[in-house]
């Protein structure tokens, strides 16, 4: 069994990193270890940022610390489910092998782990904004990274305040919005139909205007810094002599002093080969782009009532959500892309497009909502995936503190809610 690692101080000479996977978590921990002075060589099997990075709702929503899992799901859950109104899918065949996973999930939907979860995202996504501008200061991927606010869209005063637990936690983390209501929503918001009354709006947050470019920018700024990309898949880790001294790859074996593990969803077998079963799960992911859209919204919007978000980005009008669970069949389900579709329509009902284009992806979801960042034992190996929604919102600060903890540098933050070995048998 992996004993907990030490997370004190380490040898800060240069060592040999390989981060394995090329989406926002993976990047930002690759810029964030070269800038430490580390040698470093980030790989991935794909091109990089055309994963769970490609398709996400393009926010960089810092608010966004409460958990599905809040209290009430589990009796609600049913009736969701079979609800073809809620932004909630099941592929009923895939059940039998999501049930172990769902049973984990559904144990944190109570009072007191939602306010623990909330309070261990917090830490994640609070300086979302300001994490993205460190990243990418006085380089080209900067000008991908603008400042918004993010506002939460309700039919009225009761929805919003059927919100109250939500709205509560991110009061406690410092998010208090602006309240408009009435005729003065479509005056913000001209895109918003006349159902909407009322308008929650979060100051200092974020967007990308183009995540997946952004991410290929970032990968720029990587081999200009002196890094390496290298498009290959991860087989297996030496751990030969008890902590890692090389990653196989179907391009050959690569030597290295110490890994970072943030390759989303395809994190999980790899995590089996250093003797952990992480009870995750993939999230079933949907986009529409409505190109050259007639009208978009001035800032990125929380669609309360459809669970899902609306970003104008450089390639028109995106809408992002609907959760669907259904492991990692590529083909797109009709169902949650026609309530995608419906919800749009019902709430910018103005709204024309000359195009639109789907996208399906697959969002790493552990069953307690947590991403997994930290050392595996005292492997060497450390890991920087499991973000859900948050990805996006939270890949910086994740790849500062895998950083962080490499180079042996003091941290100011409780990763302890993040410790991979949570998940080891006997933990």
């Amino acid at each position: 069994m992996l004993s907990p690692g030490n997370n004190g101080a380490r040898d800060l000479a240069s060592r040999n990193i390989i981060v394995i996977g090329a989406g926002i978590v993976g990047v930002s921990s690759a810029i964030w270890l070269r800038r430490a002075g580390h040698e470093v060589t980030l790989v991935d099997r794909g091109e990089p940022g055309m994963g769970a990075s490609y398709g996400n709702g393009c926010i960089l929503a810092s608010c966004s610390l409460v958990p599905v899992t809040a209290p009430g799901l589990v009796a609600k859950g049913p009736a969701y489910l079979l609800n073809p109104d809620f932004p909630l899918f099941l592929r009923w065949g895939y059940l039998p092998r999501l049930l172990p996973w769902l049973v984990k999930y559904l144990s944190h939907a109570n009072l007191g782990d939602t306010r623990r979860i909330a309070r261990a995202l917090s830490v994640i996504v609070g300086d979302s904004l300001e994490q993205h501008q460190a990243l990418t200061a006085g380089t080209s991927a900067a000008k991908w990274v603008r400042e918004s606010e993010y506002n939460f869209v309700y039919a009225d005063r009761a929805a919003f305040q059927a919100d109250a637990l939500a709205w509560e936690l991110r009061r406690e983390a410092g998010f208090e919005p602006e309240i408009i209501e009435g005729p003065a929503v479509r005056e913000k918001e001209p895109i918003l139909g006349p159902q909407v009354g009322l308008l929650a709006v979060n100051k200092n947050h974020g967007f990308i205007l183009n995540p997946a470019s952004y991410v290929r920018d970032l990968v720029t700024v990587l081999e200009q810094l002196g890094g390496r990309f290298l498009r290959a898949e991860v087989k297996d880790f030496d751990l030969s002599g008890g902590r890692i001294s090389a990653v196989d790859t179907d391009a050959g074996r690569l030597a290295c002093d110490g890994a970072v593990l943030a390759a989303g969803v395809w994190s999980k077998p790899l995590m089996a080969k250093l003797g952990i079963d992480v009870p995750l799960e993939a999230e079933r992911g949907y986009h529409v782009i409505y190109k050259s859209p007639s009208i978009q919204p001035n800032n990125p919007m929380m669609l309360a009532g459809g669970k899902f978000v609306a970003t104008a980005m450089d390639q028109g009008l995106r809408c992002a959500g609907i959760v669907e669970f259904g492991g990692l069949d590529e083909r797109l389900s009709p169902a949650p892309l026609r309530l995608l579709r419906k919800k749009v329509k019902e709430i910018f009902p103005q709204m024309r497009a000359q195009q639109e284009e789907e996208w399906l992806g697959f969002r790493p979801a552990p069953s307690d909502s947590l991403p997994l960042i930290g050392e595996v034992g005292s492997s060497g190996v450390y890991t920087a995936f499991g973000h859900h929604h948050i990805g996006l919102t939270g890949g910086p600060k994740t790849g500062r503190m895998v950083a962080d903890l490499i180079s042996g540098a003091p941290t100011n933050h409780d990763l302890s809610p993040y410790a991979p070995v949570r998940f080891a048998k006997g933990a």
